[in-house]
């Protein structure tokens, strides 16, 4: 046996613990602009700002006002885990001159297909999938809708192939 002590590195090999490398640093703070960068396109694909639109409380109201001022219905189906539907809340509804359209020509009625008070309405028109425009009369006759996530240009065509209400686009 040999009861001498290991030898020193030799200053020819460096400690490898003595000096940091590139890995040493550079993973730490990927791992750490990954996670702020993850959680904030999170809370982006999640965020709805408020916005203009009159929203009625439920169908039947809705329909009850389309009905006295002549207006058509528009429903909005969506869901809180829904990333399309609020980018549309985002995009769509918190614009101002989709909201004055709204406003002036519809009675709009935003429904929550996970609220179980709401399943004859999502059962009724047959929704499987979020985000559903649908534009109806007053007596809840589908007269046009779009499946999915549509920006302001194409609901602003929708609207004004129903209803003729915006000129401009």
């Amino acid at each position: 046996m040999n009861d001498t002590a290991p030898e020193p590195n030799s200053p020819e090999q460096p400690d490898p613990a003595a000096a940091p490398s590139k890995e040493r640093w550079f993973w730490p703070w990927f791992w750490r602009v990954f996670l702020v960068a993850s959680l904030g396109y999170a809370w982006y694909s999640f965020y709805a700002p408020a916005n203009d639109i009159a929203w009625a409380a439920d169908a039947g109201s809705a329909q009850q006002q389309a009905a006295r001022s002549g207006k058509t219905v528009m429903l909005f189906f969506t869901g809180k885990w829904c990333s399309p539907c609020q980018i549309m809340k985002r995009q769509v509804w918190a614009d101002p001159e989709v909201a004055a359209v709204v406003n002036e020509h519809l009675v709009a009625v935003m429904v929550d297909v996970d609220e179980p008070a709401k399943a004859p309405i999502v059962s009724r028109y047959g929704i499987g999938a979020t985000p559903v425009t649908l534009l109806t009369d007053p007596e809840g006759n589908a007269l046009a809708w779009r499946v999915g996530k549509i920006g302001k240009a194409e609901f602003l065509d929708l609207l004004d192939e129903r209803t003729g209400s915006t000129n401009d686009g």
